[in-house]
């Protein structure tokens, strides 16, 4: 028996077989976990491009919940969780991956973002989870977890993250208020998972991501960049019982970078030294 035997959850925002949330499903799947997926909706229900790409990863885990949802719209995930309680009655975890900005409003400085620009990266990166929580605290057993994903530009500047750093501070603040408030009401843990860089569809948007992994590689106390495998295994622990103390929390699977606040000194001494 897997840790997630019997266990079913909801995931939302699987991009591709690169998102660290389809590397967190293949650790839940090995585990057990029955699972539902939702996906963005197609422009033209003829031509079903972003349910095609989604089920060409899930059918094999046989799932029994494939549904479109704008998380922008509440009819959308009313939709979801609705369907939800008809198939699986109750739910055991949510698993929630989603983020936009407009390529306008990430790839430019903080102070060009327009208003506009702002309120809709906003509501899709941040609000989204709130939005989740409101309809999945009901139907998650006590004890059950929700697990957002974030990265350090939430908590410092990293330059060429530009706006979606302010989401990801937003984002982890809203998983401290709902990690009280849903822990107080029914046991339900809230916590948010801080990854280093890794090659998906998302990190494609920032710039000089190859000279992040580099700075990784050399910075980090272990010397190199994660990998997909311990960001999923981090991921299906913090959504399962072993974490059951655990709420509130920003874990960082990282190899260490966010501890360091100077370059090492052999990384310096390959630079020149460090400064007197």
């Amino acid at each position: 028996m897997g840790l997630f035997t019997g266990k079913k959850g909801l995931v939302f925002g699987i991009a591709n077989d690169r998102s660290i949330a389809w590397a967190i499903t293949q650790k839940l799947h090995e585990e057990g976990a029955e699972i539902g997926f939702t996906h963005l909706p197609d422009k033209d229900p003829e031509r079903p491009r972003m349910e095609r790409r989604l089920r060409q990863l899930v059918d094999p885990l046989n799932p029994k919940l494939v549904m479109p949802c704008d998380v922008s719209n509440d009819a959308n995930v009313d939709a979801v969780f609705a369907k939800a309680k008809e198939v699986y009655g109750t739910l055991d975890f949510v698993l929630h991956s989603i983020a936009f900005a407009s390529v306008e409003d990430l790839k430019g400085p903080v102070y060009n973002c327009s208003r506009d620009g702002f309120k809709l990266a906003m509501d899709i990166s941040c609000f989204s989870l709130i939005a989740l929580a409101k309809r999945a605290k009901d139907l998650l057993v006590p004890g059950g977890a929700m697990l957002t994903l974030t990265y350090l530009g939430g908590e410092k500047v990293i330059p060429g993250y530009n706006m979606m750093g302010l989401c990801k501070s937003a984002l982890e603040s809203s998983v401290e208020y709902l990690a009280h408030e849903l822990g107080s009401e029914k046991q339900i843990r809230v916590n948010a998972l801080s990854a280093g860089p890794l090659k998906t569809l998302a990190a494609s948007a920032v710039g000089d991501f190859d000279l992040m992994q580099k700075l990784y590689e050399e910075f980090s106390p272990l010397r190199r960049n994660v990998t997909f495998e311990e960001v999923g295994n981090t991921g299906m622990f913090l959504l399962s019982h072993l974490a059951s103390g655990i709420t509130g929390e920003n874990v960082h699977v990282d190899c260490g970078y966010h501890v360091m606040g100077a370059p090492p000194v052999d990384v310096q001494a390959n630079v020149g030294g460090a400064s007197a």
